[in-house]
């Protein structure tokens, strides 16, 4: 039986029942063999969102009272899997709330969270705990961020949850959620304002043989923005596979043509459209800038086809994926066709925030919680890759994609327990730079026979280029290894994730898009 049901369904409240004709819908309640008295994940992911609860004491004459508690997200604490806390602070001092849990300890709880329209119930018992009895049981209760006197504290043994569905709920945001909504906003209004008053941007970019037209452009978080892709003429667009990914062509702040790669996120089975989601990084090299500034509604794209270095196993094997950020990207398109297939995975998904997690709101109603776990750090909690490896089943293949830390520790973790590594499948942001100061360099090209100076700012990629020397490329960070280049003499000074010890050390390979010279000279087969 839940413990809800046990409290709350008192005889008048099943007469009511019975008279309104609910009873049999809340008979199930009766039958449940988990009581739902203990913290669970779901509370675990809703009680740190919430800034402010009701609860509910009875005076000495029976009378109810309800007060309001309120601070900043997180100051109703989880002590344990059945007891919550908040520090409580001075008011209008009229201690009712106080005097009412001394002498009857029963308590309730509504907490609502007005932005995504949730309310959680919780019966308990409430103590008063004092910093001069228990300082450090105080201390737990405290938000470093507020800065009111605590007063005193309360501790909740709980008796009970029940979550409460939605209804009649009307939605509302704070001002500081308002703000985030609309800051990235404004900023997109001042530079559409600025670029009206300039020259006109061209409408279309790149030459590939593949044409398409952006047909849907959404911000999904403060910083990711996603593109609908569909071809020019309205047929369908070559097959692909989870893990694909488009070159997307873009011009640079100073004009020069670029491309840059990005994941195709969408379902792989939809032939009529792709969509890709594009993290603006102000801090970057450029090209997430320049398409958030330039892809607009009927804008057309020439680009090549598309390439895939991160494949999905093509058998019924378990896989395992797991991203941090946008890396959701790639693993989002494998769970569509992991899902069809019927094979058996689980996605763990890692950001910064709610709020930050692109797609997140999709992949919780498409996966459901059996095959998705999500990690916000805002809410304490993270991606233990050990665990989530010693978990996983014996002939489980990994995927992941994300920032540098996420996949050192996974690789860390599969030495320490032995995982073979073609069981693991990476897909980086960027490749892994050695820490060491780029040189000039002079490269000659021994089959045409010329001499190229490169600087220390500018790579042994763009110099051929600017030289006119067509060497094909893709990532141009140093993670597909399109752009290899045999070494005939010279020593390179590799800073790719692409090539293999055997590629570098007895095909004479270099990726030149990233990796330098320890030489003075390079001479490449070219």
């Amino acid at each position: 039986m839940r413990a809800f049901s046990k409290i709350a369904y008192t005889p008048s409240v099943r007469a009511a029942q019975a008279r309104y004709g609910s009873a049999d819908a809340n008979a199930p309640f009766d039958l449940d063999s988990d009581a739902r008295n203990t913290v669970s994940e779901h509370e675990r992911d809703f009680i740190p969102t919430v800034d402010m609860l009701f609860i509910a004491t009875v005076g000495q004459n029976g009378w109810p009272y309800v007060q309001h508690r309120g601070g900043p997200k997180g100051f109703l604490k989880i002590l344990d899997e059945r007891t919550l806390g908040f520090a409580d602070f001075s008011g209008n001092r009229q201690y009712i709330t106080a005097g009412n849990v001394v002498n009857d300890n029963r308590v309730a709880l509504i907490l609502i969270d007005p932005a995504t329209r949730r309310r959680l119930k919780v019966w308990g018992r409430a103590r008063i705990v004092h910093e001069h009895d228990e300082p450090g049981l105080i201390a737990r209760l405290e938000v470093p961020t507020y800065r009111a006197r605590i007063e005193r504290g309360y501790v909740i043994e709980v008796e009970a949850f029940d979550f409460n569905c939605s209804q009649h709920i009307t939605q509302r945001y704070t001002e500081q959620e308002m703000e985030a909504f609309v800051s990235e906003l404004r900023e997109e209004i001042r530079r559409l304002k600025h670029a009206s008053a300039q020259t006109v941007r061209p409408m279309s970019f790149g030459s590939g043989a593949l044409e398409l037209v952006v047909c849907g452009v959404r911000q999904l978080t403060p910083r990711v923005r996603t593109y609908e892709l569909r071809s020019a003429d309205g047929s369908e667009l070559p097959a692909v596979q989870p893990g694909a990914h488009l070159q997307l062509p873009f011009v640079t702040a100073a004009g020069a043509a670029d491309t840059r790669a990005y994941s195709i996120a969408s379902d792989p089975a939809r032939r009529a459209a792709y969509e890709v989601a594009v993290l603006r990084e102000t801090n970057g090299h450029g090209g997430s800038v320049a398409v958030h500034r330039d892809y607009t509604l009927g804008t057309i794209i020439r680009c090549s086809t598309p390439v895939n270095t991160f494949k999905l196993h093509d058998d019924l094997r378990p896989a395992v994926l797991m991203a941090g950020g946008v890396g959701i990207t790639p693993l989002k398109a494998m769970a569509h066709s992991l899902v069809a297939r019927g094979a058996p995975f689980h996605l763990h998904y890692a950001a910064k925030s709610r709020r930050e997690a692109a797609y997140l709101d999709v992949l919780q109603h498409e996966l459901g919680s059996d095959h998705l776990s999500f990690y916000p750090s805002t809410e304490g909690k993270r991606m233990n890759v050990a665990t989530v490896l010693q978990q996983a089943p014996q002939d489980a293949v990994f995927y992941a994609c994300g920032p540098q830390p996420l996949l050192d520790e996974l690789g860390h973790a599969a030495g320490e327990l032995r995982i073979a590594p073609n069981r693991i499948q990476l897909e980086r942001f960027v490749a892994v730079r050695a820490a060491a100061v780029n040189r000039s360099v002079t490269v000659e090209l021994r089959r045409s026979r010329n001499k190229i100076v490169v600087h220390a700012d500018v790579s042994i990629l763009d110099a051929l280029k600017k030289a006119g020397i067509n060497v094909p490329s893709d990532c141009r960070v140093g993670t597909c290894g399109t752009c290899a280049t045999k070494v005939l003499d010279g020593i390179p000074e590799h800073r790719d994730c692409a090539l293999s010890v055997f590629e570098r050390e007895h095909a004479s390979l270099m990726c030149i898009c990233v990796s330098r010279a320890a030489s003075p000279t390079l001479v490449l087969d070219l």
